[in-house]
């Protein structure tokens, strides 16, 4: 996991790809079919005006979330991005 400061905010990558960042003190992650089963309560929230609505992840233990991001890039990414040597 990596992230990058972009406009006062922070994207946070998973083996290369975007699957949330950090907006207004929000952790916030794309709203994937895993996501939605792992957080079935969270709201749905507006990282910046344009933006389409991002999960709110208000609490997580560290191995939740990482199941939680590669869940979540197994959902956008799994099969269709070439394998580049990342491990689980």
């Amino acid at each position: 996991m990596t992230y990058r400061p972009m406009m006062g905010e922070y994207v946070i990558y998973y083996r290369g790809k975007v699957v949330g960042g950090i907006y207004d003190d929000r952790f916030l992650v794309k709203p994937t079919k895993s996501s939605k089963m792992l957080l079935p309560d969270a709201p749905l929230e507006i990282p910046y005006e344009g933006a389409k609505p991002m999960l709110m992840v208000e609490d997580g233990s560290p191995m939740f979330m990482r199941d939680l991001l590669v869940s979540i890039w197994d959902d956008l990414y799994g099969k269709k991005a070439p394998d580049k040597g990342y491990h689980r």
